[in-house]
């Protein structure tokens, strides 16, 4: 199994401890997360950390049940899949939060994945797609913590 792999950064202005915080916070996680239309903690969960699992569904439907395999605050959370799901049979990811200065944050998203077969052929259209969702991902948390 190949895993194919990305990585998208942006700078916020703000500190990263608040950059971490709003985006672990699931009861925030939809008001700046627009690829997302689902996004809970499972097993009576009620804050993100290491151990816990999450259930995201992507506004295409596509949902992923991943376990927190890191949680550093403020620093790295990473997430992996618990099991294969839908088109994927593997999937990673990790969100580092660099410290650039006293209100800015050097924030990168990188994640990894593989497809189940037959889908696998399009693994490279697949990273184009998930990239540039990552991309407004990013856009979007950037404008809703600096509008803050």
């Amino acid at each position: 199994m190949k895993l194919i792999k990305f990585v998208e950064a942006i700078q916020i202005a703000r500190p990263p401890a608040q950059v971490f915080d709003y985006t672990q916070d699931y009861s925030q996680r939809l008001v700046w997360d627009t690829f997302l239309r689902e996004a809970v903690l499972l097993d009576g969960a009620t804050e993100a950390g290491k151990g816990v699992k999450s259930w995201c569904v992507s506004k295409h439907g596509i949902g992923l049940e991943t376990e927190y395999v890191s949680f550093n605050r403020p620093t790295v959370a990473a997430i992996k899949l618990t099991r294969p799901m839908g088109m994927f049979s593997a999937f990673a990811g990790s969100w580092r939060f660099e410290e650039l200065g006293p209100e800015l944050t050097h924030t990168v998203f990188t994640y990894s994945f593989a497809l189940r077969f037959p889908l696998a052929l399009f693994g490279p259209l697949v990273r184009v797609v998930l990239a540039a969702n990552v991309r407004g991902r990013l856009q979007d948390l950037k404008a809703k913590l600096e509008a803050q």
